[in-house]
């Protein structure tokens, strides 16, 4: 990615440039780019070939303002943080939080290391409820945002854990080894993620946009909207859905 293509994203998402790699500089650019860009799935219920390719993802997220899932939206925010002078490692993860067994390695984080070798979980790829704000790369340290508190934990099993408060508990949100995953090692778990047939992805229509405070969704045909008051939640038809798409996630096909 050149500088003016990171310029040009850092316009996409609402967010101003820095020749300094800082901490707060990395916690803004995940707040906006969540605030900023949609979790969506409508290409894979197109039937259109989801691209990783680094020119494909700049066009549709970028220039066409669309959304992603994780192995689109993380992969190009990666290479946003690269360009901008951060350290990233890209890991691939199993999707914990209400899982039945154990769930498969389908989901793209993201360790980023400041210019002040301070180190952060990214992501800013899942539509559920997920931190807000770089989480400290430090096991047992409680990071407090704005929707909830999270920390990271060691598992024998899943290694490093995510973990948020739940319930007056903690709740396991997405666990990863820390083996480095290069960019074709995300290509099998893309495809099984767009043509499996036990794969979320490719039944029903799946949105999330974050506005200051609150969390909107579209699952299939309910829309919600989960805030500090509760949730609101409507199903709607399928031309009031399409117009959602539109005017709340900003997703014209």
């Amino acid at each position: 990615m050149t500088k003016e293509q990171a310029k040009e994203y850092l316009r996409r998402i609402g967010a101003g440039f820095s020749e300094t790699a800082s901490a707060e500089y990395l916690s803004e650019l995940q707040y906006a780019h969540l605030l900023a860009v949609p979790y969506e799935n409508l290409d894979i219920l197109r039937q259109k070939r989801i691209s990783l390719s680094e020119d494909s993802l700049y066009e549709k997220i970028v220039l066409k303002r669309r959304g992603g899932y994780c192995f689109e939206l993380n992969r190009l925010f990666g290479i946003l943080l690269r360009t901008l002078g951060f350290q990233v490692t890209d890991y691939v993860a199993r999707y914990l939080r209400d899982a039945d067994g154990i769930p498969k390695r389908r989901h793209q984080v993201l360790r980023v290391r400041t210019a002040d070798k301070k180190e952060f979980l990214c992501d800013v790829g899942v539509g559920a409820a997920i931190p807000l704000r770089p989480v400290p790369y430090v096991f047992g340290q409680d990071s407090v945002q704005e929707n909830g508190i999270y920390s990271l934990r060691a598992d024998p099993v899943y290694g490093v854990v995510l973990t948020e408060v739940h319930g007056g508990g903690r709740r396991d949100v997405y666990g990863f080894t820390e083996e480095i995953q290069l960019a074709p090692d995300f290509d099998f778990a893309s495809f099984w993620c767009e043509f499996a047939p036990d794969s979320p992805f490719n039944k029903k229509p799946i949105l999330s946009i974050r506005r200051p405070g609150k969390r909107i969704t579209l699952d299939g045909d309910v829309f919600r909207e989960f805030s500090a008051s509760g949730v609101c939640e409507k199903v709607l038809t399928p031309d009031e859905a399409d117009a959602a798409a539109a005017e709340v996630f900003g997703i014209r096909l």
